[in-house]
Formats: structure tokens, sequence, C-alpha cells
């Protein structure tokens, strides 16, 4: 019965990767920048999870980027040493003793751990922020927030260089000033601004939800920039997900293919999404694909 069992799990294990082949085709030589959230790294497990899939992608010939948040162990790290945080319109002043402890954890902490869990799993991930090679230049956002910028230019230079060496970069949202201040850019418009940059094939963007979802709570499989406007307007689409959708808004209108909002706690999401036929999360593209 066990032997018999175990025959079953390889047949499966066969029969899924024989059904990836198209997928695996059609995704390789592309660009795809996955956004991972603070709350989508959970734990140790599911970390290397994670990077198995995106060594996996480098593997099959994908261009894998990863940008990551760090905003629960900002949180952390700001109350373990006493730093008090003001906020205007529900976002954090980051003043100059502020973006010290940010850019301490997201370059530091929170960067080298994406890149060791990656590393750990075969891959060759090497640790950058926005500030390296010029990658981001920022424009503060609003002189009420302090150190907080928005991506006005790119130079992804050192990032195609390090594709033509199948060298997997991790990035970290902060970005330099035209002075050489450091600012901080929120997780998802930095990773908006370089798959746009990019004219990424896919922005996934992890996080802790299922996906976009309608008046009755069912994710909505497929949108169009159209859609979601709609959706606003008549207030679906709501609080924290609004700023997601306007930065899959931005990059498509920057030239990313297509745009996934989904939750990055499922195990093998990433692989759900690229390599299945019924993919997983949000998908929005500029048009609606026709129905078979």
């Amino acid at each position: 019965m066990k032997t018999q069992t175990m025959n079953r799990d390889w047949i499966a294990t066969a029969r899924t990767l024989s059904d990836a082949l198209p997928f695996l085709q059609r995704y390789e030589g592309a660009t795809v920048v996955v956004k991972l959230g603070g709350h989508a790294m959970g734990s140790d497990e599911a970390m290397a999870s994670f990077a198995r899939d995106v060594v996996l992608l480098s593997q099959v010939g994908v261009n894998p980027v990863i940008v990551h948040g760090g905003g629960p162990m900002i949180n952390e790290m700001l109350a373990r040493l006493g730093v008090t945080s003001e906020f205007v319109g529900g976002k954090r002043v980051t003043d100059a003793e502020t973006i010290k402890v940010v850019e301490m954890v997201l370059s530091g902490v929170v960067n080298k751990r994406i890149v060791q869990a990656i590393n750990m799993q075969g891959g060759l991930a090497v640790g950058l922020s926005g500030k390296d090679a010029r990658l981001i230049t920022c424009e503060q956002t609003d002189p009420a927030l302090g150190f907080v910028g928005t991506p006005s230019k790119m130079n992804t230079k050192v990032l195609t260089t390090l594709f033509e060496k199948n060298i997997i970069p991790v990035i970290a949202p902060l970005g330099a000033g035209a002075d050489g201040e450091t600012f901080n850019i929120n997780g998802d418009t930095a990773a908006g601004a370089i798959a746009g940059a990019l004219n990424a094939d896919r922005l996934l963007l992890l996080t802790d939800v299922s996906g976009v979802k309608d008046g009755t709570g069912s994710v909505i499989t497929e949108l169009t920039p159209d859609d979601i406007r709609k959706l606003i307007d008549d207030g679906v689409i709501a609080g924290g997900m609004i700023p997601k959708t306007e930065t899959a808004l931005d990059a498509i209108a920057d030239g990313v293919r297509a745009v996934v909002i989904l939750d990055g706690r499922a195990p093998n999401a990433v692989l759900l999404e690229l390599f299945t036929e019924h993919g997983a999360g949000t998908l929005i593209r500029p048009v609606r694909a026709p129905k078979a």
C-alpha cells in the first residue's frame, strides 16, 4: 500500500512538471519583479520555501528581482531603541534619527536575511538598496513626512549586469536624493518603479491577503485599469488595497505587462501564479484576455 501511494505521488509530481512546460517556456528570459512584504516573510520555514521558489525561477531562465519591505521589523527596532514616531495622514514622519534606524533594518537585518535564505537554497543573491549604483534617485514626497521619497529617476544598469551573471538582486526600498540624502520609499512604490524601468513581464505584489476582493468578499481573478478605477470610486477597493492597486496602475502605465496581487503566505504562491494555468490572486493587465 505504501509503495502504491508513493508511486501515485511520483506520477502526480511528474504530471505537474509536464503541465508546467508551456509556462516554463513562456517565461524563459522574462524579468519578474517580486515585492516581498514584511508580513509575508513569515517564519524561517516560510522564508526557505520562498527562497526555493526564487532559485527555481532563476534555474529555469527567469530573471527574478526581489524588492522587500520591513515595516514590522522597523517598528520593533524603533520601539526597542525608544524612538517615538509621529504620523501625518496615517504616514510615518521619518526624521533624521528615524531614517538611520530604517536604513539599518532594511539594508542590514531584513535584506541580508533574504539574501542568505536564497544562497542557502543554492542560488546566488546579492543585497542592494536603491542607493547603490544610483539605482533609485528620489524627490522628497512631502516636507511634512521628512525623509520619505518618491522615485524620480531610475538607473537599472546594475540589475541588467547582474542578470548576465545569473545573480539575483535583493533590493531594500531606499533611495538617494539629489544632494545624497537617504530617503525611505514605500516598498510597493519602489517595486513598481523598478518593474517599470525594467519593462518587466510581471510584477508580483506578495501581501497578506489573497487578492483584490469584490463586495461579497470573493477574490476577483482578473481586472483592468478601468475596472480598478470604478471599484475605487464605488468604495469596493478601499483602505490599504488602494495604494497597491495604484502601484499596479502606475507599473502598467510604465510598461509592465501585468501585475498580480496575491497572498505571499500561501505555499509556493509565486510558482502557482507563474507556472500553472489557474494562477493565484488577482491579475491586473491593460486589456482583459478574450474568453476561449
